[in-house]
């Protein structure tokens, strides 16, 4: 006796064996045509789902070119570590802007880095880039930052520049304002007390 037959009581049923249990046995060429058959529906209903998935997808999907001789380089979101001043989802999610080298086939362009980004491979998938307007606000500078090889880096805390105490209904939260290295005092930011003593 099988395992399955054993554990449930019937025979296991195959993809070679479509009947119900109980029904007369199909044996010959039937049983090849009736395969046959339910093989070929199950492939026309596969088609339809995926055709309808790849229409959803197609609409988000569409061709980026970068025309422009300048570029953002996207920055990848790291959790509980500081990314240029911010935290969370007021980091900023782009670096640069980058002059634009050469584009390399339809989705990958050359990009010429700065000396602190030596180590990083020169050549991005669009996904990676983002457009830049001409705005002198818009530079993240990477000076005096070390960058790691995935784009990362860690913000040091310089010095506390203010204190206060956000009271909620069961309890008070102490904050203290904190300037980070290579910033300015206006990107200073709050942050949990206890947090900083970590």
């Amino acid at each position: 006796m099988a395992p399955y037959e054993a554990l449930y009581g019937h025979r296991c049923r195959t993809l070679s064996c479509w009947t119900e249990l109980g029904e007369q046995r199909v044996l010959g060429p039937e049983l090849v045509f009736d395969s046959n058959d339910k093989v070929r529906l199950v492939r026309d209903r596969l088609k339809v789902v995926s055709n309808r998935q790849k229409s959803y997808a197609d609409l988000k999907c569409k061709e980026i070119e970068y025309s422009r001789r300048f570029i953002f380089l996207k920055v990848s979101p790291w959790k509980k570590v500081l990314r240029f001043g911010h935290k969370g989802k007021l980091s900023p999610r782009f670096i640069g802007p980058y002059r634009i080298l050469r584009r390399l086939g339809p989705v990958a362009y050359q990009l010429e880095l700065l000396l602190e980004l030596e180590r990083i491979h020169d050549v991005f998938h669009v996904s990676m880039l983002g457009h830049y307007c001409s705005e002198p606000t818009h530079v993240v500078p990477v000076e005096e930052i070390e960058v790691r090889p995935n784009l990362t880096f860690k913000e040091e805390p310089v010095q506390i520049l203010d204190r206060d105490v956000k009271v909620l209904r069961r309890k008070s939260i102490p904050l203290v304002k904190v300037l980070w290295s290579n910033h300015s005092s206006k990107e200073a930011t709050w942050e949990p007390e206890e947090e900083m003593r970590q």
